[in-house]
């Protein structure tokens, strides 16, 4: 939808700047040939930003399907074994005093 909305603006100043270089202003002569580029920008960004989903979306199947999800992971098991040890230390009120 952002693409067609960005066609559509690109192409109706384009032609509203034709015109109003077809009626003698010279300036308009810039803005004609600049709007087709910036469409020409929005198609090139959009390609891009599917390319680079597409992408993304392979390696993530990719890595999910090297990694089996039932084996243990001992760093995990570290940092919960750790936040239990400080959520006992509060819930038993050993926590240092303060300066």
């Amino acid at each position: 939808m952002g693409l067609v909305l960005a066609e559509a603006i690109c192409f109706s100043a384009f032609y509203v700047e034709i015109r109003r270089a077809m009626g003698g202003n010279r300036l308009s002569w810039a803005y004609v040939f600049e709007w087709p580029i910036f469409a020409g920008y929005a198609v090139y960004v959009w390609k891009k930003l599917l390319s680079d989903e597409r992408r993304e979306s392979s390696q993530r199947v990719a890595s999910e399907s090297s990694t089996p999800r039932d084996e243990p992971d001992d760093s995990l098991a570290a940092y919960n074994e750790y936040l239990r040890s400080v959520h006992d230390d509060d819930r038993h009120g050993d926590t240092a005093p303060s300066p």
